[in-house]
């Protein structure tokens, strides 16, 4: 089998229902940027310590968030009702409390947030703020879709507390290296 078809030359894309959009269609937004995401996951795993006990849990974490990512993407990819969806797991709620979990876990210990926080630090942190960023995109982009067509209230708020996490790892990643938290200071406290 080749890796090119040529069928989306004209513009449009398969779902996994069979149907045939185009690929700036709203769906195809929202699981391409959860394959973006993916991918900055992917990022964030190679420049792990796996020596680092820190990092090694995050690893796990990581593995388990790109394998969601690409139920994810199934999910979006196959509209509520479509042919083939009894192919796909969609997101519920015992993944959101996994989420909530590895935040509890991660965020613990972390010292209690008091003001916004720069996104930055160590790479592996700085690497994790741009994955928040484009996960919360990726949000953006679901709850753009489900104005016109269903998406699970799950899936919207699973990936909201995925870049919650995200944020919780970059901060105790970076406690953990010894970088502290650098603060947003308003411009008119500034002055």
């Amino acid at each position: 089998m080749k890796l090119y078809t040529k069928s989306g030359d004209d513009g449009t894309t398969g779902l996994f229902s069979g149907a045939r959009v185009s690929k700036d269609h709203p769906r195809i937004e929202s699981y391409g940027t959860i394959d973006e995401f993916n991918a900055t996951l992917g990022m964030c795993s190679a420049v792990c310590d796996v020596g680092n006990a820190l990092h090694q849990r995050l690893l796990e974490i990581f593995a388990r968030l790109q394998i969601r990512m690409f139920d994810i993407g199934a999910d979006l990819a196959t509209p509520e009702g479509a042919n083939n969806e009894s192919k796909i797991q969609r997101i519920g709620q015992e993944h959101v409390q996994e989420v909530e979990n590895w935040i509890d876990e991660i965020d613990g210990a972390n010292a209690p947030l008091t003001a916004f926080v720069m996104p930055g630090g160590t790479e592996l942190a700085s690497r994790l703020h741009l994955a928040r960023t484009i996960c919360r995109r990726a949000e953006r982009q679901m709850i753009h879709l489900s104005h016109s067509e269903p998406v699970g209230a799950a899936l919207i708020m699973y990936v909201n507390r995925v870049s919650d996490f995200l944020f919780a790892a970059a901060r105790l990643v970076n406690k953990d290296s010894g970088v502290k938290d650098v603060v947003w200071i308003a411009a008119v406290s500034r002055k």
